[in-house]
């Protein structure tokens, strides 16, 4: 009787794992890099040969995964980092960075969580992203050759699919590893004083890696 009393004790004080149940919330903070995969048309009218590419960038993000079961959650992410543009050839390329500009990029993905009571738990998901462009703003070394320049890009929907795994770290917090394919096309429209209206599309099409930690609640 004392050996199952000293059995019960030693199990009682076992931490349990950082597991979710059906009704939780999980919270994370992680540390991205939105990394563009980028492919995009000429600069027309002007320079129909010359394209332009987008720099990867590292931001903050917070994340909510509300546990509709044991395995199914739906994440909404909330993060907003800065890219800047660059020409690729040719006289674009010559002038290096074009504009920059802010993004936010809210994503919603409905998630499989494996293995949902074990210290490790992978899990994918797939969802929909919206990217507003914000507080874009020309270059010095683009208004030089052209003008005082204005430049617009438009909002994007598209889908996003992701994979992680979290790893207990104690009974309440979690290492996390996440990587996701976000969907983000656009349209920049450049207003320029000497070069008039150049327009070109861009698919961004980021791959977006992040680490951080996360609880339950």
């Amino acid at each position: 009787m004392k050996k199952i009393a000293i059995l019960a004790l030693a199990a009682a004080g076992v931490a349990q794992p950082a597991y979710a149940e059906a009704g939780d919330v999980i919270v994370r903070a992680r540390a991205i890099v939105v990394a563009p995969q980028e492919d995009s048309s000429g600069i027309t009218p002007a320079f129909p040969t010359e394209g332009v590419k987008v720099t990867d960038s590292w931001a903050p993000e917070v994340d909510v995964t509300y546990m509709v079961t044991d395995n199914i959650g739906f994440e909404l992410i909330a993060a907003t980092a800065k890219h800047r543009v660059k020409g690729t050839t040719g006289t674009t390329g010559s002038i290096g960075r074009l504009a920059s500009t802010w993004v936010l990029p809210p994503t919603l993905t409905a998630q499989y969580h494996f293995n949902p009571a074990g210290k490790v738990r992978p899990y994918v998901g797939a969802g929909v992203n919206y990217t507003l462009f914000y507080s874009e703003d020309a270059s010095r070394s683009l208004e030089a050759a052209v003008g005082a320049t204005k430049v617009r890009l438009s909002s994007s929907f598209g889908p996003a699919v992701q994979a992680g795994v979290d790893f207990d770290l104690t009974e309440k917090v979690f290492l996390n590893l996440d990587v996701k394919y976000i969907d983000i096309d656009t349209n920049a429209r450049l207003t320029t004083t000497a070069a008039g209206v150049q327009r070109v599309r861009v698919n961004i099409d980021p791959l977006v890696f992040g680490v951080g930690v996360g609880t339950r609640f």
